[in-house]
């Protein structure tokens, strides 16, 4: 008979901040018709049209006072329709900098030159804004506009970013989500505007490290500068010794020609890749090429330390304004199809009313990741894996699908996703949520034969590493192997399992990773000594528990530094060239069942490489369809 105790009970500390934001009718999106303003206009504009967005209703918006003193007549904002917005939505905003050493006299001419370089097409597509910007003084780039680079920076940067008022009074910026985003920012310079880029940003750390990707059109580069740190960059018509520059700084050893380029990467890290073509085929043919074969393939995401390369600014680490950004692989979906075939669907339904809290809160929507051939119904029954991807408090599903890196990771291994939006049921009912989940998995496994229901694996960040421990303690049979992402855990008698629910464990095995980071939250890890704490201790017993393997009794971490234990394997390896990451395994029979996985020095973020980390651990694992045993295959690709 099954003896065991779970008393470490999953998920709220940070969810109930959750509570206002109800799941019922999500948009995500801004809902506006495309614009296009100076930037003073927009300044204006801005503060009306981000207030009745998700999480802004009860905030007081204003212009972002680091905007001040960047001349009247030199920037243009071109916004496309239905920009992303609400709670962490507008981190999906793409960002295109143009840079063009040229005067217009009128808004309307502005606007021509950008359509003739297909930029508001591109940016239609792929939803964001465009910042067209000009010479502060009217005739050429130099050092004021260097310092008003970092004021547009920081106000695309800082999303939900605020300060108080003259009086006192909390408030929030505006333009941070009226224009702004972060992780595709791409900046695009032309003559002068190519010549500023390279010597006033590419050769400035915090300037670089936002940039995904540089387009630079017949710029010149001062022989004393050079490139800060590592960015993709695709060079028209650019000197041999700007080439050299960029090439030394992303290390290429690779190259690759065709008609019409030359491509230059790191074999290890190929998003370190610079570009070169003559000039011959004109500008828009290079912006459409760069965009769609360099820009999509890249990101930066903000995971490390809060100002830490912008010192001495006025804003210096508000909200997400932090550098260095990490650049990271992106699979691009701005059409709804990824270049893989991979189509996200987006469900609004009261399918699952029935799973619904005191106050009506049920999972209204969900996104779904399909290959096509399950789409289609041509795929093998019972052929492709499925993930249950949960996201955290207050993030939006499709960002945390992107910056987890399960995207890309359904694009390559021919995966599909369910991604619920369930940002209320997190905080506010846990017998209700664990029933919507299983209810929505079943569902995906009902509705596409294609999917395995011996191959469901579960996965989610913070809130929703909290929640991911709820599903599969709830409806463990549901899944072959689970990595919670520094799951929210508490101790205590919010969620006591039922004798059923504790009964599944006697003939279950559940394989199970934990996650956490250096820099994580305070009651998971100790960042000054470097070791896990008792949340997390207690929760690596449970998961032992569970799968009737003996419990650590003592966790010393003289003898076992950040684990406080001896694993039966321990596997050491550094993330993109940025963290040191290892993985502790205990094994029964033989069998890796429980592993923690930690990474030195990362903050509590979303960081796409994460997502390979949960698919290195449950790719090994199935569920016998008929015994409901696990199966474990060491020799998986």
């Amino acid at each position: 008979m099954l003896k065991k105790t779970l008393s470490l009970i999953l998920a709220t500390a940070l969810a109930c901040s959750a509570g206002s934001a109800l799941a019922l009718n999500y948009s995500g999106s801004q809902g506006n018709e495309a614009t296009f303003e100076l930037l003073e206009e927009a300044r204006v504009s801005a503060p009306a049209a981000v207030q009745h967005l998700e999480l802004n209703e009860s905030k007081t918006f204003v212009s972002f006072p680091v905007l001040d003193g960047i001349p009247e007549d030199t920037v243009y904002v071109y916004r496309s329709a239905n920009l992303y917005g609400g709670r962490a939505a507008g981190r999906m905003n793409t960002n295109l900098l143009v840079y063009a050493d040229t005067h217009f006299d009128t808004s309307d001419a502005a606007l021509a030159y950008l359509k003739g370089l297909g930029l508001t097409d591109i940016i239609d597509a792929a939803i964001g804004s465009i910042l067209l910007v000009t010479p502060a003084d009217g005739v050429a780039f130099g050092q004021a506009d260097q310092g008003n680079y970092y004021k547009l920076q920081t106000a695309i940067c800082s999303l939900q970013a605020g300060g108080t008022d003259a009086d006192g009074n909390a408030v929030t910026y505006a333009e941070p989500e009226y224009f702004g985003g972060f992780g595709y920012i791409y900046a695009i310079g032309i003559d002068g505007g190519a010549s500023f880029l390279n010597n006033y940003v590419a050769t400035t750390y915090d300037f670089v490290t936002r940039l995904a990707g540089m387009l630079l059109i017949n710029g010149t580069m001062e022989s004393r500068s050079q490139a800060a740190a590592p960015v993709p960059v695709y060079l028209v018509n650019a000197g041999e010794d700007v080439v050299r520059k960029y090439c030394a700084i992303n290390g290429v050893n690779v190259t690759e020609e065709t008609a019409d380029t030359v491509s230059r990467y790191n074999q290890e890290l190929p998003l370190q890749r610079v570009v070169t073509a003559d000039g011959s085929l004109g500008d828009a043919w290079y912006v459409n090429d760069a965009y769609h074969g360099l820009f999509v393939k890249a990101m930066r995401l903000p995971v490390g330390k809060a100002g830490l390369y912008s010192a001495g600014t006025p804003y210096q680490g508000l909200g997400n304004d932090k550098a260095p950004y990490s650049l990271c692989e992106r699979t691009d979906i701005s059409s709804g199809v990824t270049a893989g075939g991979l189509t996200m669907i987006r469900r609004d339904e009261d399918r699952f009313s029935a799973y619904a809290t005191e106050t009506g809160e049920y999972i209204q929507t969900w996104f779904e990741y399909l290959p096509q051939d399950v789409l289609d119904n041509t795929a093998a029954p019972g052929s492709v894996p499925l993930i249950l991807g949960i996201h955290g408090t207050n993030d939006d599903p499709r960002q945390y699908v992107d910056e987890i890196g399960l995207l890309s990771l359904a694009e390559h291994e021919h995966i599909a996703i369910v991604a619920p939006e369930h940002n209320a049921l997190g905080a506010l009912d846990i017998r209700i949520e664990t029933e919507a989940l299983a209810a929505l998995v079943n569902y995906m496994l009902e509705t596409y034969p294609a999917l395995d229901p011996t191959r469901v694996y579960a996965t989610g960040y913070s809130m929703g590493g909290g929640s991911t421990m709820k599903a599969i303690l709830s409806s463990p049979d549901l899944f072959a192997a689970a990595v919670p992402m520094s799951p929210v855990t508490f101790f205590g008698e919010v969620w006591v399992p039922s004798e059923e629910e504790l009964a599944q464990f006697a003939n279950i095995d559940l394989p199970v990773m934990l996650t956490a980071s250096g820099a994580d939250l305070p009651f998971t890890y100790d960042s000054v000594n470097d070791r896990i704490l008792d949340a997390l201790q207690g929760l690596v017993n449970q998961m032992l528990s569970i799968n009737e393997m003996p419990a650590i009794q003592t966790f010393d971490f003289e003898a076992n530094p950040f684990s406080g234990f001896r694993a039966d394997r321990l596997v050491t390896r550094t993330l993109n060239n940025e963290y040191i990451n290892r993985t502790w395994y205990l094994e029964k029979d033989g069998v890796p069942l429980v592993a923690l996985n930690l990474t030195e020095g990362l903050t509590h973020a979303l960081y796409p490489e994460y997502g390979k980390v949960f698919w290195d651990f449950v790719k090994h694992y199935s569920r016998d369809a008929a015994t409901g045993e696990i199966v474990y295959d060491p020799y998986v690709s």
